[in-house]
């Protein structure tokens, strides 16, 4: 099965292949992201597209089979730039995006954004969950040698070289707190918190903020004709 999450189209075949095909769906990892100028087959930035709004649809398309073959979880692989995002409605209104911008500082700003919104998607996940036997959870791998960056501009990518050389771990290490949040028995309790290096952290005061995690799944919704 083929999953474009850069197309809503995509992700609606998708998901419909999925619920045909398959009969039960205990764990579900949105860990999907990037870093790079362009928009998305229905218009939205790239970045937004891809690392929140391809993610937010398909996870409700496949919700109510999670919810029959619980337990189950959601996993949602953010990042610690989430503390450097924002969510500007206005913005997102106006331009279908979360901000402005082509320079590598405005595309980090971007992905800062998205990150965000993984976060706050999994903080009003969790509350709509409630009384089911779904769970969700939302992360920060690491720093991690992978080609997020490989479409940034040169002198970004000569920059950060030395530094992912010397400090980032490779790719099985950096999956370690994901499969925590997958599988780890016991923090059922803690669905809709954040993790880091396999143990609960508490975000910032913007990242649970439940007035703007609200609008945001409604805006989402609205944003992938859901609602």
């Amino acid at each position: 099965m083929q999953l474009d999450l850069a197309s809503l189209q995509s992700v609606r075949s998708f998901a419909a292949a999925f619920l045909k095909s398959e009969s039960r769906l205990h764990i579900l990892i949105n860990n999907a992201g990037l870093m790079m100028k362009g928009v998305t087959e229905e218009g939205y930035g790239m970045i937004f597209g891809i690392n929140h709004l391809g993610h937010f649809l398909l996870t409700l398309l496949l919700l109510d089979r999670l919810k029959e073959s619980g337990p189950s979880r959601v996993v949602n692989v953010a990042s610690k730039a989430y503390e450097f995002g924002k969510i500007d409605f206005n913005c997102l209104t106006a331009h279908k995006d979360l901000a402005v911008g082509d320079t590598d500082f405005e595309l980090f700003k971007k992905y800062s954004h998205s990150k965000l919104c993984n976060v706050l998607f999994t903080h009003e996940l969790a509350k709509r969950l409630q009384g089911t036997d779904v769970t969700c959870y939302s992360l920060h791998p690491g720093e991690i040698k992978t080609e997020i960056g490989r479409n940034t501009g040169f002198l970004w990518r000569i920059i950060l070289w030395p530094v992912d050389f010397l400090f980032f771990v490779d790719p099985v290490s950096g999956a370690q707190t994901t499969l925590h949040c997958a599988l780890q028995e016991g923090i059922e309790h803690l669905s809709g918190n954040y993790f880091s290096r396999c143990a609960l952290v508490k975000v910032e005061p913007k990242a649970r903020d439940d007035a703007v995690a609200k609008k945001l799944w409604e805006v989402s919704g609205n944003l992938c004709g859901l609602f």
